[in-house]
């Protein structure tokens, strides 16, 4: 398939915007409540191969596209899909060729980050809502103006922090409120894992079928390598921001939901490179300290510890939990008079008193919060109410890791201004707020 240059994009992306952005109502309620939801995934490997499988089963939705710049992935993914719905999916390397289409009602996002608010915000003007995976965006600033463009445009746009829809976390929400808990003014998260080396990789040339300017995007230009593609993109800073952006933004964002706060006063962090010898940029040892009024959290990740292999609480042993070895992602929850210990993975929580006597436990399971939802983003896009994980609820909580990120890069204390959601007098920090396009793929300031 040709390669589209950047001349084309931009120019076909403003037709795009001019011609389908007022698409402001969803084109089901005019058919009937009843019919199918049609939607394309763009990312077809990872995360979206799985979400693509998730969507094709559901009765009420129509798996129409499948686009990625990788084509060597079309044959597999399509008669995957044609097995589970018995229709095979279009395929394309250009996602705005769905988005082109008057048929297709959303889009799910399942892109490396750098691309997540780039094909969001255009899927809103071209009147589209969105399933976008976690984290919200690649920087600080477009994250915001996701949230302008979703609801400028009117959009439903659901982030993928699953457990946003997982019922044991609104109930330890409840529980945390209550009197016998207490006040809230310390928390923990832990983002602890056994993860392999990337190794070290020469530059080479782009492998055929895949179309490599438009998976760099807004991206700087640099030559093909594959420990910058598939996956390991999460560890460089053109695309990502390691694994406080890539898998702890969800305990990150289920502590933020948990303590009910917005934007931390001041942020600190620490860490490195303190295990691998590899081609990797981001830190696989890292602590962030977030300050708020009356209270701080606390960010610990290792991405090398192979012993985190049991629950901190005796949930294990129920009748009716997963034995799994626990994952080390989990939240402690200090209050003045209980603590709790609420599990991503392990699922359900945990709550001990002061004398270390267990109080109350919750089950709960991880799996379903999945399927949960997707039928809440399904339900939203028919009712346009707001989903359960709302861009902005996953812009401010992926602002977290943004701000834990620059820290780490500057190397110092930096205070938060609320108003710009950037840095107080600080040039350095602030440069990192909004990254450098790549002519022909720019976000505009206005969406």
């Amino acid at each position: 398939m040709r390669s589209m240059n950047r001349r084309e994009f931009l120019g076909r992306t403003t037709r795009t915007a001019a011609i389908l952005g007022a698409a402001s109502a969803f084109s089901i309620n005019a058919a009937g409540a009843n019919d199918k939801v049609v939607v394309g995934v763009m990312g077809i490997r990872g995360r979206g191969s799985q979400l693509m499988q998730w969507f094709a089963e559901r009765d009420d939705v129509e798996l129409a596209y499948l686009a990625d710049p990788d084509s060597r992935l079309f044959e597999s993914r399509a008669a995957k899909i044609e097995s589970i719905t018995g229709k095979r999916p279009k395929v394309t390397q250009d996602f705005r060729d769905m988005l082109d289409d008057p048929k297709v009602d959303a889009i799910v996002n399942a892109t490396p980050d750098h691309w997540h608010a780039p094909a969001t915000i255009l899927a809103c003007q071209a009147g589209k809502d969105v399933y976008v995976e976690k984290p919200a965006s690649h920087n600080i600033w477009e994250g915001r103006k996701m949230v302008e463009a979703a609801r400028k445009y009117g959009r439903v746009v659901q982030m993928g922090t699953q457990c946003r829809s997982a019922t044991y976390c609104y109930q330890a929400y409840d529980y945390i409120r209550s009197a016998a808990f207490g006040d809230v003014h310390f928390v923990r998260v832990l983002n602890s894992k056994m993860r392999g080396t990337i190794g070290k990789r020469p530059d080479q040339e782009t492998p055929e079928g895949v179309d490599y300017d438009m998976w760099l995007g807004a991206a700087p230009e640099r030559p093909f390598n594959e420990n910058r593609f598939h996956y390991a993109w999460h560890w460089f800073w053109d695309y990502s921001g390691g694994d406080i952006i890539n898998d702890g933004v969800h305990q990150i964002d289920i502590a933020r939901w948990m303590i009910g706060r917005a934007y931390p006063k001041s942020v600190t962090s620490s860490g490195g490179i303190k295990f691998f010898d590899d081609d990797q940029e981001t830190p696989d040892t890292h602590v962030v300290n977030w300050d708020y009024d009356g209270l701080t959290m606390v960010f610990e990740q290792t991405l090398w510890t192979p012993y985190m292999k049991k629950t901190p609480f005796e949930m294990r042993d129920t009748d009716n939990l997963p034995n799994w070895p626990f994952s080390g992602t989990r939240m402690e929850i200090y209050g003045t008079k209980q603590i709790m210990f609420l599990s991503r993975h392990g699922g359900g929580w945990q709550v001990f008193d002061a004398d270390g006597k267990s109080v109350a436990i919750q089950p709960g399971r991880f799996s379903p919060a999945n399927t949960a939802h997707i039928e809440n983003f399904i339900d939203c896009i028919r009712t346009r109410k707001r989903p359960n994980a709302d861009i902005e609820e996953g812009h401010l909580s992926t602002l977290l890791s943004h701000y834990g990120n620059i820290a780490y890069r500057t190397g110092r204390k930096l205070d938060i201004d609320p108003e710009t959601e950037g840095f107080i007098n600080d040039r350095e920090a602030n440069s990192y707020v909004k990254r450098k396009y790549r002519k022909g793929y720019e976000v505009p300031k206005k969406v």
